[in-house]
């Protein structure tokens, strides 16, 4: 004993002295049961492996990976502490909405289970819901549990026995809703807009009535660039030739992005190739529809597998549909040889601006092509970059003109996180969050400051929370291009 039995005993009057019934820290601070008594598991018990869509054969299981928590706390970190994990956390300060507090809930609900269904339980789904899978914990917690990938699992899993609800369904299929809408853009997104009809959509999806909805463009990035490849003239000698993944919402919402982001590499004598493909599935994915997201996993990496290598990346514009293929495809895809093309794909595939930070290094872009003009550039990192790569190759990308003074605002989630943010139950709990640190250094900004953004939902969230507009990295770096 460290502190010897009279010193003990000493401290055992002293407590019953003050606390003579032991209500406060029973069999804790003195008369402790042995360390041999109330284990989580008895002997010989085995621990449950269910059967998972995602593969968790690293971690031993989808169990093992909620009893990598080893109670720590750090999920537990004010906004002010930095850092993105956890958000709801930050905004709740509730035990049940820390990534430990969610992985107990899974360990418990997970080994103490005869049901056939294990992931069939109300209580997970409650503890579960205001998860926003930011994938902070991936990079913070010191043990990397990744509550992003339970999650997702265990909608897919409770979902088998419940049914997807509609409003899951609608945000999991958007990239085929877009693509009906795209043709008749005008009306669809008057019909949207309009207060009635617009008011209706959301009502019967569950959508917070206080959002503004993505507009449809009625030209997809896909359809301008067939146009625009045929009368384009090929590089001269290009630098090298690259392949751009078009995620579904810079197709269907922002084309504006994906040209700027070829005018400027063709600018930049890159040849940049554009091959019909699948959606990332990242909808699919954050409601739990991995069947749909395995799906889409597998045609892209059959696709590009054979392409892409050191010499010829594949780059993204929207981090959450980009780091897919870094991130939950070599873990969806069956069968060896998909997942050892899955496994050198997620090497090769970069982030708009880890690709043109990785060419600034080597020299291959310069300074000299921008303006010269002074700009004052406030930045606000995605969650998944920040987790699963960093904000400074945002700094690099945006920071290259020589006087544009480049500032990083040290938000963690903005609180839209894909859907989360638009559903009616979460609308308050998302603006919250946003106004822990980002929105208060956005209204506090000068209005000519340069604000951006590279997460499409991030966007949105600025704009709804501080009505300014964000902008993408590959658009600032367009308009400041010498021409």
């Amino acid at each position: 004993m460290v502190v010897g039995e009279r010193n003990y005993e000493r401290f055992r009057a002293l407590k019953y002295t003050w606390d003579p019934k032991g209500i406060f820290n029973p069999g804790k601070i003195v008369d402790a049961a042995p360390m041999q008594e109330n284990l989580r598991y008895e002997e010989g018990m085995e621990t449950p492996v269910p059967d998972t869509v995602l593969d968790f054969s690293a971690d031993g299981g989808i169990l093992r990976m909620a009893e990598k928590c080893n109670g720590s706390g750090d999920c537990r970190k004010e906004a002010a502490s930095g850092g993105t994990m956890c958000p709801s956390y930050q905004a709740t300060r509730l035990e049940r909405d820390t990534t430990r507090g969610r992985a107990n809930t899974l360990r418990e609900f997970l080994t103490q289970n005869k049901a056939e269904n294990p992931f069939d339980h109300a209580e997970i789904k409650e503890v579960l819901d205001l998860c926003l899978s930011c994938k902070g914990c991936t990079a913070e917690c010191p043990s990397n549990v990744d509550m992003a990938s339970m999650k997702a699992e265990f909608l897919h899993q409770y979902q088998k026995t419940h049914g997807v609800p509609l409003r899951s369904k609608a945000f999991a299929y958007i990239d085929r809703l877009n693509a009906l809408s795209s043709p008749l853009a005008p009306l669809s997104n008057a019909l949207l807009a309009n207060s009635f009809t617009g008011g209706l959509v959301k009502k019967v999806l569950g959508v917070a009535p206080e959002r503004s909805l993505p507009q449809v463009a009625s030209q997809s990035l896909m359809a301008w660039y067939r146009k625009h490849a045929r009368t384009r003239q090929p590089l001269q000698s290009p630098i090298k030739t690259v392949y751009l993944f078009v995620d579904e919402f810079t197709n269907f919402n922002e084309p504006e992005i994906g040209k700027a982001a070829l005018e400027l590499l063709y600018a930049l004598n890159y040849d940049v190739r554009v091959l019909p493909h699948q959606e990332s599935g990242r909808s699919a994915l954050s409601k739990g529809l991995l069947e749909k997201a395995r799906g889409h996993a597998e045609a892209n990496v059959a696709l590009f597998g054979p392409l892409i290598d050191a010499n010829t990346p594949l780059i993204g514009l929207e981090p959450s549909a980009l780091l897919s293929f870094r991130d939950e495809y070599p873990r969806l895809v069956r069968g060896e040889a998909l997942r050892t093309q899955a496994k050198k794909l997620k090497q090769y595939s970069l982030l708009f601006e880890e690709f043109i930070g990785r060419e600034v290094a080597a020299g291959a872009i310069r300074p000299e092509s921008f303006t010269d003009q002074q700009a004052q550039v406030l930045i606000h990192g995605h969650c998944h970059q920040k987790a699963l790569s960093s904000v400074k190759w945002i700094e690099r990308c945006v920071g290259l003109p020589a006087n544009y003074q480049v500032q990083v605002i040290p938000s963690g989630c903005c609180g839209m996180a894909g859907s989360f943010g638009y559903e009616q139950e979460h609308y308050a709990l998302s603006m919250q969050i946003g106004e822990l640190v980002l929105f208060p250094a956005v209204r506090a900004a000068a209005p000519e400051t340069l604000l951006v953004a590279p997460g499409t939902s991030c966007r949105h969230q600025v704009f709804d929370g501080t009505q300014r507009r964000a902008q993408h990295p590959a658009t600032l770096l367009r308009a400041a291009l010498r021409e």
